[in-house]
């Protein structure tokens, strides 16, 4: 993303758990079309199925503003919490007209025996989405997903992207049914739009019809623990990070935002 000059940096304080209906407000609104689509669809499922209340970031790492060569840089993130749920985590990044993000993370709860929801967008100059990516991730011992998940997600109708991405070498975190492509159309981002849906509609579903099971919590969380330490390997976006705030900062906001890894 290029060099980031740490003193031009400002840091804006986030309103602590953004409301739903302030949706317009938001930089998504300034983003490709494809993750302003993805963010608010992903709100609105989220409303509809689960029983949300604000979850609290540290207020600094709420909302971020800076500038990268010239261009201003905006993080903003908005999480929330639910029964189910100890995290619901969805990142919108923006860089001037160079890159658009959205990062978006599903935390069960180490009672629920419930696979990780991912979904990651990224898009650059020209307007084309050069990564697209969802997944429910297993947290089990055997790294399997629930039958009850297999039966539904093969029930999707697959689309045939021209595209596929290939699995990066952490990735072994990913389930069978990994989406992970370029869409090069607008008719394969609607295909890659509502597939997300699909798979975000049979979690949500399956979630709230699930009983907590205390006795398998160590189990899940190590899997939560492993799905985490995976993510903190992703070195794009530890070298991004780092560049822009320095590697304290990174580390901080990695460990802490992006995937804080529950003791």
């Amino acid at each position: 993303m290029g060099n980031f000059s740490k003193s031009s940096l400002s840091y804006l304080v986030l309103y602590p758990g953004f409301n739903m209906t302030s949706i317009s407000t938001s930089i998504r609104q300034q983003q490709h079309p494809l993750i302003r689509n993805l963010a608010n669809m992903i709100e609105r499922v989220w409303q509809q199925h689960l029983d949300l209340s604000p979850y609290h970031l540290p207020e600094d790492l709420g909302y971020v503003e800076g500038r990268m060569e010239g261009e201003k840089l905006v993080i903003e993130n908005k999480c929330y919490q639910s029964p189910q749920f100890r995290k619901l985590h969805l990142e919108l990044a923006k860089v001037g007209s160079a890159l658009d993000i959205l990062h978006c993370v599903m935390f069960p709860h180490p009672e629920y025996a419930l696979p990780m929801f991912g979904a990651d967008l990224v898009g650059g100059r020209g307007g084309q989405i050069s990564l697209a990516i969802a997944d429910l991730s297993p947290t089990s011992r055997d790294r399997q997903l629930p039958e009850e998940y297999q039966t539904a997600l093969k029930a999707v109708p697959e689309t045939e992207f021209v595209q596929r991405r290939a699995v990066p070498e952490w990735g072994d975190i990913f389930s069978d049914f990994c989406l992970l492509v370029r869409p090069g159309s607008p008719e394969e981002e609607a295909a890659f739009l509502e597939q997300v849906r699909s798979y975000l509609e049979i979690h949500c579903q399956i979630a709230i019809a699930t009983d907590p099971t205390p006795e398998r919590a160590a189990e899940i969380l190590a899997g939560q623990q492993y799905y985490c330490s995976q993510q903190q390997q992703n070195d794009k976006t530890r070298r991004v990070l780092e560049k822009a705030f320095g590697e304290a900062w990174a580390e901080r906001y990695i460990t802490t935002v992006l995937f804080d890894v529950p003791e």
